[in-house]
């Protein structure tokens, strides 16, 4: 998280687990905020990764999350708290290609494995906590500097 006097924008946004129709827009929100703001878009590019990714997870497996987003001069700071079964392996789940998706999930085009593994590379900072039966915390981290 950003020191809270460093921050110069906050806000926290609400996703719907198995929403697809809505799936994508929290990241489109940041994006363009990110755009007003006028970051380098190499950053957005990165900002946009971890957001989609930590956001379809939501999607796919969590009844709901709230996302904070916190930018200050140094850094974007993104947290999805969400509500959902909890990741029994962090380990095994930060694996490429382990995925717990279901049969619709991947006719859907999901479930490659990649979602966790792709914010751990992309992002500077990545933290991950869970607690099964209770939901999942992911804290990222990308440095605007």
């Amino acid at each position: 998280m950003a020191n809270a006097e460093s921050v110069v924008f906050r806000k926290s946004y609400h996703i719907e687990g198995g929403n697809f129709q809505s799936a994508g827009s929290v990241s489109k929100k940041i994006k363009q905020i990110l755009k007003q703001l006028n970051i380098d878009g190499e950053i957005i590019w990165r900002a946009m990764i971890v957001a989609y990714e930590a956001e379809m997870n939501v999607v796919l497996y969590a009844s709901e999350a709230e996302v904070i987003l916190e930018i200050s001069p140094k850094k974007i700071c993104m947290i999805f708290k969400d509500k959902g079964p909890g990741i029994p392996d962090i380990p095994l789940a930060m694996t490429e290609g382990y995925s717990t998706a279901t049969r619709e999930m991947r006719e859907r085009g999901f479930g490659a494995g990649l979602g966790l593994p792709n914010i751990k590379k992309t992002a500077d900072n990545f933290d991950i906590q869970s607690t099964v039966g209770s939901g999942t915390q992911l804290i990222i981290d990308i440095n605007i500097f």
